[in-house]
């Protein structure tokens, strides 16, 4: 029977650096059972004779073991091999302490440090979640970088509903490109601080003004363009897009935006360029309601997760080159969408629409693909374009 296995120092090393990864955003809100104990292993007078000079080499390497922690030692007396002195366990009596044996002291004491310093001010925060949830930010965050955190929470705190634009924030040293990337932190920590259910929204979280969400149109008629001083293409806020005084007989919305800067000109025809999953704002334009409507997007699962939410704001929605006989056509350009969407049931598709769709999730015809609108080609795709508003242009 062979012995039971021999723990060196660097396996145990290995073996504390996986806990670590594994259990260090706990042990800052104090949770964990200390001392932590290991066994080494317990060779027999047998073991020793069978292989002395692995048993040697063990008992040497712990001998040599300098660092933090705490190595048991025994005695044992063997009738053939006298008395013989070996290491049984190895402790460590605290998070700290595992910290330094694995390389991570600096970090964990600077994470302790501050979540120290950030339960002081908000008591609320001990015991949460939130902070052990952002330990890299506590251990590797520059100190520049934490006490404009710091500065920014305090702010918020204290001015829970300014309704500022990032821009108009007045803390020192800090701009809004680093708050652009650290939302989610600071979202989190807005709402441990004032108890409140988790809002996923940055801007209403922090009481701050959100920019107005603007959406980009093409006039593809002359008529309507004289109605706005002949201006062609433009870009505003959706409440002044929706205020503008139009009456097309017709829209195309498109996701690409070369495709709709390369669409001409189309009697009575308005294009809505690249809004992607935000095409739901649609239902506050009053021009648009009522009239013909198509949209062409990509064949994969977000575009029609896309066409599906677009229905919504306008029901009688059209949908052109989104259709399994187009996907088949252009076989050869097929590419990967490379994360589908979550599957979610999209009850506004059309019977055609729906059976692209099901089999894009399930991979009927191969994984992940997807026939992106731009590689149709133009004169193809103009064509269909045309027919379909050829009723309404009439």
């Amino acid at each position: 029977m062979s012995r039971k296995r021999l723990l060196f120092p660097e396996e145990v090393r290995e073996s504390l650096t996986r806990r670590f990864d594994n259990q260090h955003r706990n042990w800052l809100n104090q949770q964990g059972e200390w001392p932590l104990v290991m066994a080494l292993g317990s060779p027999t007078e047998r073991d020793v004779t069978e292989d002395a000079p692995g048993i040697r080499a063990w008992v040497t390497a712990w001998s040599a073991w300098h660092d933090t922690g705490e190595i048991s030692w025994e005695d044992r007396q063997w009738p053939r091999l006298g008395q013989q002195r070996i290491p049984t366990s190895f402790t460590l009596v605290s998070a700290e302490q595992l910290a330094t044996v694995v390389g991570q002291q600096r970090r964990w004491t600077c994470a302790c440090e501050r979540y120290g310093r950030l339960i002081i001010q908000w008591p609320i925060l001990a015991g949460s979640s939130v902070l052990p949830r952002y330990f890299d930010v506590l251990a590797d965050y520059s100190g520049t970088d934490f006490e404009r955190l710091c500065s920014l929470m305090l702010w918020l705190e204290r001015n829970p509903r300014s309704a500022l634009y990032l821009r108009q924030l007045p803390i020192e040293g800090l701009d809004t490109k680093w708050i652009e990337r650290r939302k989610g932190l600071v979202t989190d920590l807005v709402c441990a601080i004032r108890g409140e259910f988790q809002e996923a929204d940055f801007f209403a979280a922090c009481g701050l003004r959100r920019p107005r969400h603007r959406i980009r149109v093409r006039l593809l008629c002359p008529s309507l363009r004289k109605a706005v001083g002949g201006l062609e293409d433009l870009e505003a806020p959706l409440e002044e897009i929706a205020a503008l005084p139009l009456a097309p007989v017709a829209a195309v919305i498109v996701e690409n935006l070369e495709t709709g800067l390369a669409l001409p000109d189309l009697p009575g025809v308005v294009a809505l360029m690249k809004l992607g999953g935000a095409v739901g704002v649609l239902d506050v334009v009053p021009w648009l309601q009522g009239i013909d409507a198509v949209y062409w997007g990509d064949i994969d699962t977000h575009g029609y997760a896309i066409l599906n939410h677009a229905r919504r704001a306008l029901p009688g929605l059209r949908s052109v080159l989104m259709d399994k006989e187009t996907l088949f056509n252009y076989r050869n350009l097929w590419v990967e969408e490379p994360v589908q969407n979550d599957g979610a049931e999209l009850s506004l598709l059309k019977d055609y629409e729906q059976i692209v769709y099901e089999g894009l999730h399930s991979h009927a015809w191969g994984r992940n693909i997807r026939l992106e609108q731009e590689r149709i080609p133009w004169a193809c795709a103009l064509k269909v374009l045309q027919v379909a508003f050829l009723r309404s242009i009439r």
